[in-house]
């Protein structure tokens, strides 16, 4: 790509070393799908699956390959959970930053149980300050007597503030409901442990933090959650097929259809580069570039002309979204583009209730997200370029 990438938090790039390489040896050279037969080459795909949940497993302190659920991403992965987990309905309570994978099916099944007098489906929203003092106190306030999770974002996709899920996973634990963690910007990038942040259900995309291709992700569920989960999507699993219905064992249970095999050996070869480089490394520069481009906003001395959202007290994935006072947001990121080269998101970020919370309002903003492969060069040339444009 000919110019600077800071769009990460929309898809990574470049990817992953070896990722195009594992996905055309596939095309090329394997064909064969899962659990359909027993030649060699349909038992390589079941074995690079493995490999693939075995990876995950490690690199997100999970215990059993088996309850990692391959998916086609992150939105069908969480459509799969909250559909199917909220079928009879109930009380869950979200973050003020949600992106509309979680808004918009919550919102439907609001609508579709309107008119059930039997169960409801409703959701309230923690306060955006939420353990900036210290205090979660206004989470636990929340939990009645007929709540039945939390289901949240672990870092936003707007402002990249980062949400302490270990607390917010203890107070969880301790009311005896589910935590199901939304982690599409953090995975890969910024550590994350299963069972120390007492979750139920993690899911993940493998096209950004994981550095994998599109069309597919992963979620891990805890065991007693599984069970008490039923399947979303059902068809052929390739096991049990003398049965019309879904197996009850695991992954088979959520994992119907022809999978994205390509997607498989490519994001397992994105996980074996997680692996070997360590999620904390990626974190580090991740977080170092995020730092940087802070300061040299701060030294152009304009903040009267830039807004930056959210609370910088928080932990940062690598994201920062800027709203430009007086200008059209639009036009600045297309003279980026144009002028620059260089490559940014403008918009409301399929989140407008994050907008609204940050105020930003329908407004949008500007959105620089950093990933593994950006210099330090490179953010000083994107703070350069957005000096010039406000102060022509």
């Amino acid at each position: 790509m000919d110019g600077i990438y800071l769009d990460n938090a929309a898809t990574s790039y470049p990817k992953a070393s070896g990722v195009s390489s594992a996905m055309k040896y596939y095309i090329d050279e394997i064909g064969a799908s899962i659990n359909r037969s027993t030649y060699s080459s349909a038992s390589e795909t079941g074995m690079t699956a493995l490999s693939l949940r075995e990876r995950a497993c490690r690199i997100f302190n999970f215990d059993d390959p088996t309850h990692v659920i391959i998916t086609s991403g992150a939105t069908i992965g969480l459509n799969m959970v909250i559909n199917a987990y909220l079928k009879d309905g109930g009380h869950v309570i979200i973050s003020p930053l949600e992106h509309n994978a979680v808004m918009r099916p919550l919102n439907l099944l609001e609508k579709q149980h309107s008119n059930h007098t039997e169960f409801k489906t409703y959701f309230n929203e923690f306060p955006y300050t939420l353990g900036i003092d210290g205090s979660y106190d206004s989470l636990s306030d929340l939990i009645g007597a007929d709540t039945k999770a939390v289901i949240m974002l672990h870092s936003s996709n707007v402002s990249g503030e980062i949400f302490d899920i270990n607390k917010i996973g203890s107070i969880c634990k301790e009311n005896g409901i589910d935590f199901i963690l939304d982690a599409a910007q953090t995975a890969g990038h910024y550590p994350i442990d299963f069972f120390k942040s007492g979750i139920s259900a993690l899911i993940v995309p493998g096209h950004k933090g994981l550095m994998g291709p599109q069309g597919i992700g992963l979620i891990m569920m805890e065991k007693d959650f599984a069970k008490r989960l039923s399947p979303f999507i059902c068809g052929g699993t390739g096991s049990a097929s003398e049965s019309e219905f879904m197996p009850e064992f695991m992954p088979d249970k959520f994992e119907a259809g022809t999978p994205n095999i390509p997607g498989i050996y490519g994001l397992e070869k994105a996980l074996e580069f997680i692996e070997n480089t360590g999620v904390n490394t990626l974190y580090k520069h991740t977080d170092m570039l995020y730092k940087r481009f802070i300061t040299g906003l701060y030294n152009l001395k304009l903040q009267d002309r830039i807004k930056i959202l959210g609370k910088e007290e928080r932990d940062n994935s690598g994201v920062i979204s800027l709203d430009f006072t007086g200008l059209d947001n639009a036009l600045i990121c297309r003279e980026l583009a144009c002028r620059y080269r260089i490559f940014t998101r403008c918009g409301l970020h399929c989140a407008p209730r994050a907008h609204k919370t940050l105020g930003s309002g329908l407004r949008g903003s500007i959105r620089f997200s950093f990933g593994y492969y950006n210099t330090p060069d490179e953010i000083d040339y994107a703070v350069k370029a957005v000096g010039d444009l406000i102060t022509v």
